[in-house]
């Protein structure tokens, strides 16, 4: 049968989402609709005979930076084209845009040969936290705040997405602000996700900062902490595995014309493997 590529609808979304989950990317719940507000166009699936068999999210953040995640092949479809077809799809879409990805280890070489370039590695640290040192400013935000929010964010991730933090920062997510004299000094979002939660973004001035910001999201969810972390944060590991988290799941941040000149130093966690 001829395939069809073609931007995805809100449950296409949703099902490339589940698909995530089945691959054991452990997605939060509702994420599906605040990605594709990120970008209501950067979803696009392969389709044959009317059923999605390939899908993948090729978000742009304005017209210089985008993302590459959620790129999927349905196992019973693959080894045919259709994810390669999709693959071209958002490339295109991003067309001149510096291009990032989060990259498993077998896939690297792949995108090596795409012209991505590796740049740090993250590890995801996993379990029940203990110890983490409590205390300070640390609150919800409020709507006054979000144009706060938004420039302190912009100051870590490669371009502005208020389309996306609008929507992120929401109930059922958990929001909190790190304060010091009246202005931010991090922020971090926690989200329950099909096993236990995830921290992300992360974002702080420092390890103390972002510890702090870590014990409050903790004790407000249930379940297993999980939190993908740039390796480079030694400190912050270190601190990671003295509170009972372990490392497993390794990816690798890559860029493809260019990297960003953002503030790597306060990236203790990364939003989500998915949109950067």
């Amino acid at each position: 049968m001829p395939r069809t590529i073609r931007l995805l609808a809100s449950q296409e979304v949703e099902m490339l989402v589940d698909w995530a989950a089945g691959e054991g990317w452990n997605p939060g719940f509702g994420d599906a609709a605040v990605f594709q507000a990120a970008d209501p166009e950067g979803f696009i699936g392969a389709f044959v005979d009317g059923g999605m068999v390939a899908g993948i999210s090729a978000v742009a953040y304005g017209d210089r930076f985008g993302f590459i995640g959620l790129y999927i092949c349905r196992p019973d479809r693959r080894g045919k084209g259709h994810g390669r077809a999709v693959w071209d799809a958002g490339m295109a879409r991003l067309g001149n845009r510096t291009i990032g990805l989060d990259g498993v280890v077998e896939q690297q070489p792949n995108y090596r040969r795409m012209g991505f370039q590796p740049v740090y590695e993250t590890l995801r640290y996993s379990g029940h936290a203990a110890g983490l040192p409590g205390g300070g400013d640390i609150r919800p935000p409020t709507p006054g705040r979000l144009a706060d929010v938004l420039a302190y964010d912009r100051g870590c991730f490669p371009a502005p997405r208020p389309a996306f933090l609008e929507g992120w920062l929401q109930p059922p997510r958990v929001a909190l602000l790190a304060m010091k004299a009246g202005r931010i000094c991090g922020y971090g979002v926690a989200r329950q996700c099909r096993e236990g939660f995830k921290v992300g973004p992360l974002f702080a001035d420092d390890t103390e900062t972002a510890l702090r910001l870590l014990a409050a999201l903790a004790d407000m969810m249930r379940g297993t902490l999980h939190i993908d972390v740039p390796v480079a944060n030694a400190d912050f590991t270190a601190a990671l595995r003295a509170a009972g988290l372990s490392p497993g799941f390794s990816t690798t941040r890559m860029y493809r014309r260019g990297v960003p000149a953002n503030a790597q130093a306060r990236v203790f966690g990364i939003t989500t493997l998915e949109l950067g």
